[in-house]
Parts: C-alpha cells; sequence; structure tokens
C-alpha cells in the first residue's frame, strides 16, 4: 500500500476511535410511554387513546418492596409488593389491552416517591440478598401479569451510588438472561442524590438499560422552551448513549406544559434527530381532561 494511502487510513481510523457517541444524534423513534394506576383513579387502559403508529408503553405505578402488614410501611430487601390499583389494571386487563392492539407492551414501575404516606427508600441488607429476593418476587409479578419490562424510578436511597448500581444493573441483568423481561428503563431527575445513584448505575451497567425516562417535569413550572433544549442537551451527556425520552406531566405542578412550549420543544428535538420518544405522567391525571395530549404526543411521534 502506498504510504499516503496508510497515512489517510491511519487518521480515519483515529477519527473513528476517538468520536464521541454524543456527538451522534440518536436517532427519532416512535416510542410513546405512560404512567399510570400510582393515583387510584380508576383509570383503565381502555381509557387511554392508543395510536396504531407508535410503540406504546403502559408503566404500571408501582410495585415496592415494602410491606403494609404492620401499622407503618417497613422495606423487605427486595421482596416486592403490588402498590397500583389493582381494582381496574389487573392480569386480565393487561391481557385485553395486548391482544386488542399488537403495538402495546406493558411495564411496571419499582420504587415511586412514597409508600403509605412515607418515603420510599431503597434499602438493601446486602447486594446478593437484595437481588436474589427481587429476582424471586419481581418473576412471579411478571409472569402473572404477563409483563415486558421493568422501569426504575427509586428516588430516595439509604445505600451509596455503588450499591445501588450494583443490585440494580445484576437485577435488569438477570431478568433479561432469565427471558422474564425484554427491556428497562430508569427514571431520574435533576437532583444531587438521585444523579450520583442513577449515574453511578449508569457507568457500570448502562448496556442493559435501554430507555431514559428522565423527569423532565421535575424542573421549574417556569422552564422556557430554550431551558428545556439545555435541560436536554445536559442529560444527554449525563446518560451519554442513551435513549433519552422528553417528557411532560399533566397534573400541571411543574416542568414545561404542552401549553407552554412543550410540543415545540419536541419538533425541535424531531428537526435534529433527537427525539427518541415521550413519557407522560400520567394517565391518572389525564383522564380528567380526556387524553387531549396523550393525543398530540403520539401524532407528533407517528408523523
Amino acid at each position: 500500500m502506498e504510504l499516503s494511502k496508510i497515512i489517510v487510513s491511519f487518521f480515519v481510523l483515529q477519527f473513528l476511535l476517538f468520536q464521541s457517541p454524543i456527538n451522534a444524534a440518536p436517532g427519532n423513534s416512535n416510542i410513546f410511554r405512560e404512567y399510570i394506576g400510582a393515583e387510584f383513579k380508576n383509570v383503565k387502559f381502555s381509557d387511554v387513546p392508543i395510536h396504531s403508529d407508535v410503540e406504546f408503553h403502559f408503566i404500571l405505578s408501582f410495585a415496592i418492596d415494602y410491606t403494609m402488614s404492620s401499622s407503618s410501611p417497613s422495606p423487605t430487601n427486595g421482596q416486592f409488593n403490588v402498590y397500583w390499583d389493582t381494582d381496574n389494571l389487573t392480569p386480565s386487563a393487561v391481557s385485553a389491552i395486548k391482544n386488542q392492539h399488537s403495538n402495546v407492551k406493558v411495564a411496571l414501575s419499582l420504587g415511586g416517591d412514597s409508600v403509605g404516606g412515607s418515603s420510599a427508600y431503597f434499602n438493601p441488607s446486602s447486594v446478593d440478598s437484595w437481588v436474589s429476593n427481587a429476582v424471586s418476587s419481581l418473576t412471579d409479578i411478571i409472569n402473572q401479569y404477563n409483563l415486558d419490562g421493568i422501569d426504575i424510578d427509586y428516588e430516595h436511597f439509604q445505600a451509596d451510588p455503588n450499591t445501588f448500581a450494583e443490585c440494580i444493573g445484576m437485577l435488569i441483568t438477570t431478568l433479561k438472561n432469565n427471558g422474564v423481561i425484554s427491556f428497562a428503563s430508569i427514571a431520574p431527575y435533576d437532583d444531587d442524590e438521585v444523579q450520583s445513584h442513577y449515574k453511578a448505575l449508569w457507568k457500570s451497567y448502562s448496556q442493559v438499560i435501554d430507555y431514559v425516562n428522565f423527569q423532565f417535569y421535575g424542573y421549574d413550572k417556569e422552564t422556557t422552551v430554550s431551558q428545556f433544549m439545555d435541560y436536554f442537551s445536559t442529560q444527554r451527556s449525563n446518560y451519554e448513549g442513551g435513549r433519552i425520552l422528553a417528557s411532560f406531566s399533566t397534573d400541571g405542578i411543574s416542568g414545561l406544559s404542552p401549553e407552554n412550549g412543550f410540543f415545540t420543544a419536541c419538533s425541535e428535538l424531531k428537526s435534529k434527530g433527537e427525539l427518541v420518544g415521550i413519557f407522560v405522567w400520567s394517565a391518572d391525571d389525564s383522564k380528567s381532561n380526556g387524553f387531549k395530549y396523550e393525543k398530540q404526543s403520539q401524532a407528533l411521534l407517528a408523523i
């Protein structure tokens, strides 16, 4: 080979090796996800409009490794119990919505903010015992409900970031290897303690995490479109290479709302090839307005 061609090949290889994934757009896709069942407002899967041209994920909220059998809730070291609206969101209801819509998958979310009016802490006795209990108890629930994936939404911690990373990383890995789930997501938000735990998990186990449900609605209610775009860019850096979804809340409490420019921001992301998908908190709150923003979100993703 001529010396000039060798030199060119060398620099091409250097370019490919040192290109940072964060500089490459992850690509648009049509994933729509929605949390459901946490607020016991009698919302049913069948209440929520489902566009045939999106990949639709319901996320049952929540399964928590706490028990309410005593006078106050207490942690169970990975033995999960169901805390969503089981009157309406039953195993038969899961089967029915999946049979009716081939584009629907259903997951469960772990942790959440609170249980029985108290904070729900991630509080393992040890990595091995927690993972063993979690794999066993969640496999039972997932099989009972015919679920497809899990979401990690712990928001309070009584364990260091490395312990959290090992417990959750090993849990996801084991459930996937056992064929119990086909996808997993994490749901961090902009808080120093929360981010330290999820970034440790991402550093060690990003290869088994399919989606980042970043809670952009955790930012201030006065968030502008420009600020939202900056926040999105920051989280792409924090979770480098991750499939980060845009998000809003229909409770109107915080974050960039649909009324104030959320869909403008999504259109900008889509034009840049960065709109992986959208998720919503939550179907419970959207029932009263006829799910109008769910319809708008899915219409945008389906284009």
